[in-house]
């Protein structure tokens, strides 16, 4: 299954907006940011893809300042595969 990252350089926007998107019903989680992202540590919203579009409405509302982007995370042959999206 594909699923979509948040990425953030802030914890608490991404606790602060992870709270925000499971108010509106997304079934969202928090996790630590992969290595394979380059973003050092920091927290992550994961996210079903067919969310994506809600999502990036309830981002780009928030104002969320250390946003860093969205990624799109999959596996295959047992192998991560994390690439940055529009």
């Amino acid at each position: 299954m594909t699923e979509i990252l948040a990425v953030f350089r802030s914890r608490s926007q991404a606790i602060d907006c992870n709270a925000r998107l499971r108010a509106a019903g997304i079934p969202a989680g928090l996790i630590n940011t992969p290595k394979e992202a380059n973003v050092g540590c920091g927290l992550s919203i994961k996210f079903p893809q067919n969310a994506f579009d809600r999502v990036k409405v309830a981002v780009r509302s928030g104002g969320y300042s250390a946003f860093y982007g969205f990624f799109k995370i999959y596996s295959t042959y047992g192998k991560t595969i994390i690439g940055k999206i529009g």
